[in-house]
This record gives structure tokens, sequence and C-alpha cells, in this order.
């Protein structure tokens, strides 16, 4: 089975920056309570820019940077759990947005915070039989509408923005695995129809959960793949808390630079996560052919995955 190559990536966060000084002005709290648990620094909010507009700024970019024909993309995939409409998708909006050709198949996937990686999955098994060479995936998270903002425990949490990356098959090697654990108590939104449709989340049981999720992710796909830490470049974790990555990282001493980390910048923006890592390290002239990445995600369901991919 065929492979995907990174061709180019783009992101957009909002206008808006709320620091923790900024949350300790209406609520109780305060930066070092936040930093100590969590490692976030600050977060974006959106204003006037919404789900739909940050995935299609972040899909132009991807675009952009690439030069390529937008009608050679035959596959347009967004990943969110906050969309402007229920229907229609996310990804049709996009399309039309940007003047695309009608001929792609576009649409969006719900997987909370997993929903990237699933979407990469995804778009990669549909360029098999797409008469067109590219697929467009996007991560775009509003969170900040289903947050409640007077609850301390969860609103300093997550922060809005989007991520895309433009992929093309290649004959290099992609494997993926994901595991679902049928939960609703432990992280959960109302969805349409409800009255106060908010966040709800466990704090601790997510916590526990993560750890052992991004271990097992980590730990069986590089047993499947006959690899250990030494030979990844990269092990990209769903930027969720820094203390859950730390934990991760103490069982692979040695390597801690593997694991880049931008929580501290923008909190977590679910599916939206990765992908933003993915820009950053393209940007910075990180991410090189050849190279060899380990992305792992969890979220609400409760469910987790992890990618191998070889650039």
């Amino acid at each position: 089975m065929k492979g995907i190559k990174i061709v180019s990536t783009g992101r957009c966060l909002p206008e808006r920056y709320i620091s923790n000084d900024d949350f300790s002005k209406v609520l109780d709290t305060n930066d070092e309570w936040i930093r100590s648990r969590t490692g976030i620094k600050g977060r974006y909010k959106c204003q006037d820019e919404t789900c739909l507009s940050m995935a299609t700024t972040a899909a132009k970019k991807a675009i952009d940077k690439a030069g390529i024909d937008k009608n050679e993309i035959g596959v347009l995939l967004v990943a969110t759990q906050t969309p402007d409409y229920i229907f229609p998708s996310t990804a049709s909006l996009i399309q039309k947005n940007l003047g695309m050709d009608e001929e792609v198949m576009a649409f969006d996937i719900s997987a909370a915070c997993t929903g990237f990686l699933m979407a990469l999955g995804t778009a990669r098994g549909l360029l098999e039989t797409s008469a067109k060479k590219y697929a467009l995936v996007i991560g775009s998270e509003e969170l900040s509408r289903i947050l409640d903002y007077e609850d301390r425990s969860t609103c300093v949490l997550f922060g809005d923005g989007a991520g895309a990356v433009l992929i093309e098959n290649s004959n290099k090697e992609f494997y993926q695995k994901a595991w679902s654990r049928g939960n609703v108590s432990a992280l959960n939104c109302l969805g349409p129809g409800y009255d106060n449709i908010k966040l709800s989340m466990k704090g601790n049981e997510v916590f526990k959960f993560a750890v052992t999720a991004l271990e097992q992710g980590i730990q069986e796909i590089m047993t499947q793949k006959k690899i250990t830490m030494e030979d990844l470049d990269y092990c990209i974790c769903h930027q969720a808390n820094e203390r859950i990555i730390r934990h991760v990282m103490k069982k692979y001493p040695g390597h801690e630079d593997k694991f880049y980390m931008n929580i501290e910048k923008y909190g977590n923006t679910s599916a939206a996560s990765i992908p933003i890592v993915l820009d950053e390290l393209n940007e910075m002239g990180k991410l090189r052919e050849g190279m060899k990445i380990l992305c792992v995600a969890f979220g609400a369901g409760l469910i987790w995955t992890g990618v191998y991919l070889e650039l």
C-alpha cells in the first residue's frame, strides 16, 4: 500500500491572544497554577474568525506554498468537532471559498482530537482511487464556542486554530493503528438541540487515559514496524498537556529532543494541534525527505491512534 509525501503545510491562528494573566482577571486562577498543571502560557480565541475561515486560510497557505494547481486536489478532508454548520460540511464550503473544481471528494471527519490523523489515513486511502494527484487534509477548531468560561478546570486548556497539510501518494511507508473505547462520561459535548452545549471533562480520568493511550500508540507501532525511538526523527504527540507528554518522554531517555512541543503558545487545539506542529517544523526547515515520524493522538470517544510515516 502506498504511503504519502507531505508536499506543503499551512496554519492559521485568530488575532486575539489570551494569556494566563488575562484569565486571572476574571477567574480564580493565575499563571503559575495553569502553567504548572498544563504547560500552557496562552492561547488564541476567535473574534471575527470562524472554524471555516481559519480552515480556508490554512488551506490556501498550503496550496500557495506548494505552487500547485488547486484543481489537481481530488480529496479535501476537514477534521473538526466545532464546524460552523452541521451541514453542509466545512470541506464543501472550503472547496467553494477557494474556487476549486467541483470534482473533489470533500467531507468532514468528527474524531475529536484524533481527527487529523484519522483524516490523514482516510485521505491516503482515497488517493489510491482518485484521478487527481493531491489531497488536502485540514484540522480546524473553534473550541471557544463550546467552552464554559466559568469553569477554570477546562476553559484555560483549549485554544482556537487551524492547520493544513497537502499530500500526495508515494512509495514510502505509512502505517496506522487506531483504538476505540466507548466512553461518554470522561469527555463529551452534547449535540444540536440541547441546552447549555458545553464541553464537559473529568480531568484526572482523561489524564490517566491519555498517558496509557500515547504509550500504547507509540510502542505498538514501533513493535509492528520493528523500529525503536532511535530510528525516529520525531515523535509528535497531540498537544493536550505538557505533563502528559513529559510523562511519556520519560520512557525514552536520551530522546527528549524528538518530542516537539508548542502547547505553551496555543493550548489544546484538538484536531488542529498536530498539523500546526507540522507547519511549524516545516517553516523552520526541520521536515526533510527521508525522515521517519511517528504521530500519536487521543481524544473523546475515547479513541486513540498512531501514524508512522516516512517523508
